[in-house]
């Protein structure tokens, strides 16, 4: 529902208009069209009829992007893990969107109380405990879907590894929380977490009081990518590195398929120039057999070519 590369949606409008609109159809049964407008918000449309909450287009049409800048999801910060998780799980669950949302807002406003005239006055305790209890109940939400989506796309992941780089390597992705002391078995106890949240948010309230930041919640979490138990961002090479990512979105592209029964959207962009021959046979020889797949590229003259002859071209 947003470019991967424009950073508003304005952006992706005709510098001489007022509007730009999508049209889509899927399986010649819904019409999809998003209207973007210069000024105010963009509108979702299914068979004409207007979506009152956006995110329930994900009933209807998944994709997979991989592009370029995906690469980070590796090397760079927690926060591009973070986003291709949440991504994951919205597509399986998407009410996951405003657990999201909700969290957001709700951080946004816990940090604003720090900064508030209540604050500053001594009049606090009820205020915060409120917060507690709200962001204890969805951080454990998120927690959970987070985790349950990361245990059952690893063996997804492990497979795609080993046959792109041919190897029996171990494979490993851990979910980094700075909840203490919880046992495996009670991920799955809903009450627990909630009372664990609780309790590390008591923890940090008096730095949090200092900093007005909140330095715990899955707004802080990580996941670490491991081969042979050793940690791909800081000593995988950059071989690795772009195998396990592609290993990742490939992993990402089944895992949808086998568990909505839909197959998702493929949209390559720009993928291909940063992969080498092998790997790009591999790929194209991978894709668009159950799933449509849209690849942007700057040139042909090293794809397959009984790849091309099966393709439809568009150039722009």
């Amino acid at each position: 529902m947003k470019s991967s590369r424009a950073i508003n949606d304005k952006d992706l409008i005709e510098n001489d208009s007022d509007v730009a609109i999508i049209f889509g159809q899927i399986d010649f049964a819904d019409d999809l069209k998003v209207n973007l407008f210069r000024k105010g918000a963009k509108k979702i449309y299914v068979n004409e009829s207007l979506l009152k909450k956006q995110s329930d287009l994900k009933n209807y049409i998944r994709s997979v992007c991989f592009c370029s800048n995906d690469i980070n999801i590796v090397r760079s910060e927690p926060g591009y893990r973070r986003t291709w998780i949440d991504k994951v799980v919205s597509q399986l669950e998407p009410v996951y969107v405003e657990l999201i949302h909700r969290f957001n807002r709700l951080l946004k406003q816990r940090s604003h109380f720090w900064r508030s005239q209540s604050f500053q006055k001594g009049q606090y305790s009820e205020i915060i405990e409120s917060f507690d209890i709200q962001m204890s109940l969805i951080s454990t939400r998120i927690f959970r879907r987070r985790r349950r989506a990361i245990s059952k796309i690893s063996p997804y992941v492990k497979y795609w590894h080993n046959h792109l780089s041919k190897s029996e390597e171990k494979i490993g992705i851990n979910y980094l929380s700075g909840l203490e002391n919880l046992e495996q078995e009670q991920e799955q106890e809903e009450e627990v977490i909630i009372k664990k949240i609780k309790e590390q948010l008591l923890k940090q309230r008096s730095t949090e009081a200092l900093t007005g930041r909140c330095n715990f919640g899955p707004h802080r979490d990580d996941l670490e990518f491991l081969i042979n138990n050793i940690s791909i961002r800081k000593y995988g090479s950059s071989g690795q590195q772009r195998t396990f990512i592609l290993a990742l979105k490939m992993a990402e592209l089944d895992f949808l398929r086998s568990t909505l029964k839909v197959p998702p959207l493929l949209i390559l962009d720009d993928v291909l120039a940063e992969l080498d021959i092998t790997r790009q046979n591999m790929l194209l020889n991978s894709v668009g057999k159950d799933s449509q797949c849209f690849i942007s590229a700057t040139h042909l003259d090293k794809l397959n070519q009984s790849f091309l002859g099966s393709s439809q071209m568009i150039y722009l």
